[in-house]
């Protein structure tokens, strides 16, 4: 087999991969955008390797999958975090600065602790 074939499908793979990288919101999608560019790399590295008759291509293609392995597990526990937080998993809606996010007034007051500061009826705890 000619190795254009591979090489234009890891081509198209990679290109689906970035697009969904870039224009997905949700973050299960993302990570399979990231999956599947991933997948287009190994494709190239197994096809170079197959022309130059070497196992280089095989062994970072093994590294590769196993850095994938690792990326579904933190990108999972991510995801559920994010999703146990905020009851959605929308990353346009995730803060990247440092600044908290002004939560919003409750109704209920708030007591002072044990460290001496007023409480409510103004008398020192």
């Amino acid at each position: 087999m000619r190795p254009v074939i591979p090489l234009v499908t890891a081509a198209l793979l990679f290109g689906l991969g970035a697009y969904g990288v870039l224009r997905r919101r949700n973050a299960v999608l993302v990570l399979m955008s990231v999956e599947l560019m991933l997948n287009a790399v190994n494709l190239i590295l197994v096809t170079g390797d197959t022309m130059r008759e070497r196992v280089t291509g095989q062994i970072f293609a093994l590294f590769v999958i196993v850095i994938a392995a690792a990326e579904v597990g933190v990108g999972l526990a991510l995801v559920l975090r994010l999703f146990r937080l905020r009851q959605d998993i929308d990353i346009d809606q995730v803060a990247l600065d440092d600044e908290p996010r002004a939560a919003a007034p409750s109704a209920e007051p708030v007591l002072a602790g044990p460290t001496g500061a007023p409480t409510l009826d103004g008398e020192q705890a």
